[in-house]
C-alpha cells in the first residue's frame, strides 16, 4: 500500500513523529488503528441503538415526560 499525503499533511506527520521520537510510519499506523477502532465502536453503538431504541421507545417517552 502506498499512502500519498499532500505537503501540509506530510509536514504535520513529520513534526508529530519528531515530537514523539517515533517514525512517521509508526505515527501513521497508530492513526489508522485509532480510526478503525473509533469507527468500529461507533458503528456497533449505532447498530445497537437502531435495534434497541424502538423496543423501549414508549418507556423512554414516558420517562421523558
Amino acid at each position: 500500500m502506498t499512502l500519498r499525503l499532500d505537503e501540509n499533511e506530510t509536514a504535520a506527520l513529520r513534526k508529530r513523529a519528531e515530537i514523539e521520537g517515533r517514525s512517521m510510519q509508526d505515527v501513521a499506523r497508530d492513526a489508522v488503528r485509532s480510526y478503525i477502532e473509533t469507527t468500529s465502536k461507533r458503528d456497533l453503538i449505532d447498530s445497537v441503538l437502531d435495534t434497541e431504541l424502538p423496543r423501549y421507545a414508549e418507556a423512554l417517552d414516558r420517562l421523558g415526560r
